[in-house]
């Protein structure tokens, strides 16, 4: 899956309006990643075209994604973690370089105790030890991390984008 910036704007620089049937269309994917056009128009009032206009509307402008979430466990990943990040200097060099690294599934930059958290999944501990003392301690401007290993998971949602 191609990776996607999480602030996608309009040509204007602002972020694209989602109106209120764009939304139940959404929550009507985040039901139901699979559900087809036609189902979903006549949930929220639209012709099957009009869904897929929308959808591809939606998809184009980064509103949303339409994925197949794994459990990490299932598919061979035994170990994650949260990994706080103290940076010296420009933030965006140091999130870039977070970015592009396959283990890294989320890179938010943070007002606090840290100037970045990044959640990361690896294969097993050997791999975690590895991805944060050979890879994202070395990179430039990182000053210290605080490694937060994830022991159980018990909420993960997506449902978020419509409430």
């Amino acid at each position: 899956m191609a990776s996607r910036s999480a602030d996608s704007r309009t040509g204007n620089g602002s972020p694209p309006a989602v109106d209120a049937v764009s939304l139940a269309i959404i929550e009507q994917l985040q039901e139901d990643g699979r559900r087809p056009y036609a189902a979903i128009g006549k949930a929220v009032g639209l012709s099957e075209a009009a869904v897929r206009q929308r959808v591809q509307k939606l998809l184009d402008q980064g509103v949303m994604q339409i994925v197949a979430v794994t459990d990490p466990l299932t598919v061979g990943f035994r170990r994650q973690a949260m990994v706080g990040i103290n940076v010296e200097g420009d933030l965006d060099p140091v999130a870039e370089a977070l970015s592009a690294m396959a283990e890294c599934e989320y890179v938010v930059m943070t007002a606090g105790s840290f100037d970045l958290m990044v959640e990361i999944v690896c294969e097993d501990d050997d791999h975690l030890v590895e991805t944060i003392n050979k890879r994202i301690r070395t990179l430039p401007g990182v000053r210290s991390t605080e490694s937060f290993v994830y022991l159980k998971l018990k909420k993960q949602t997506y449902m978020w984008g419509t409430r």
